[in-house]
């Protein structure tokens, strides 16, 4: 049976629901997002942290018993894959166990992958010399 409880209305409302050593690793978490996307914005969306940019999703993280979820990542970059097995567990999506290290740069990186891929999306729904339609 779910408990019912109160959506969080925002990142710091999130985090503090969990334990402390839980608390501390979604802290560094979206510290090394922020660090990766520096002008990306905090908000909750699906009632998970979500971090967007130039009004695109960027990555979401959310915690759960047993691990971190983080994504989406960037699926079929072979320059990525390699890192990305001993994490996947479903399409767009990875899982980093509590009882192992939490791989930081490995975040950073896919944030940053991410960043272009906003960047480059926004970027092409500009229109062209005063066009307003």
């Amino acid at each position: 049976m779910k408990t019912k409880h109160t959506a969080p209305k925002n990142i710091d409302e999130y985090i503090a629901g969990f334990p402390n050593d839980v608390q501390a690793t979604l802290e560094k978490i979206r510290a090394t997002i922020k660090k990766a996307a520096p002008d990306a914005e905090e908000t909750i969306s699906y009632q998970i942290p979500t971090f967007t940019l130039k009004g695109h999703y960027l990555v979401y993280f959310a915690a759960y018993k047993n691990h971190i979820g983080f994504y989406p990542v960037p699926l079929g970059n072979a320059e990525f894959k390699a890192e990305m097995l001993a994490y996947a567990s479903g399409k767009g999506t990875l899982r980093f166990p509590f009882d192992k290290p939490i791989p930081f740069k490995m975040i950073s990186k896919f944030v940053k992958f991410r960043v272009k891929e906003n960047l480059a999306r926004a970027a092409k729904g500009k229109k062209k010399d005063g066009q307003r339609f």
